[in-house]
């Protein structure tokens, strides 16, 4: 008799959790081979998430600030993601009618949901960053 461990136990949720969003997809029709792909990529790619870790931080920014904040981005990147993320409901967009016009950014309801989750990651990457770390080096030193 086998002892299922932790690990198993993990290993067979996430199973069951893949095969019910993804059990009815068409594997031979690439387009339709994720239906989340085009929802994730953009929520979960660098500048995004920076910008819901900084947006939740600081619960409201302006669009300087927040570029200062986020090392790297332009302002093209960064007004196009505000926009998606905007667009998709993670943010909200609040314009003031002044001179000069201000602009203030902050996370909704829901884009502190997202926040949430995000935050996990990145407490899972900090833990782990030492193994990660760990086996990129053991790995460079297996290809050498």
């Amino acid at each position: 008799m086998e002892i299922e461990t932790i690990t198993d136990n993990q290993k067979l949720r996430s199973a069951k959790k893949i095969k019910k969003m993804f059990g009815h997809v068409d594997y031979r029709d690439p387009p339709e081979m994720c239906p989340i792909r085009h929802i994730m990529s953009l929520a979960t790619d660098k500048w995004s998430i920076l910008i819901i870790l900084n947006l939740g931080f600081f619960p409201i920014l302006r669009f300087n600030r927040l570029k200062r904040y986020i090392y790297g981005i332009s302002s093209k990147v960064l007004s196009e993601r505000l926009k998606v993320l905007e667009m998709d409901g993670y943010i909200s967009r609040t314009m003031y009618p002044e001179v000069p016009i201000r602009v203030e950014y902050q996370l909704t309801e829901f884009g502190h949901s997202y926040l949430q989750r995000v935050l996990e990651m990145a407490e899972w990457s900090e833990k782990y960053s030492g193994q990660i770390m760990a086996n990129r080096e053991k790995y460079q030193k297996g290809l050498g």
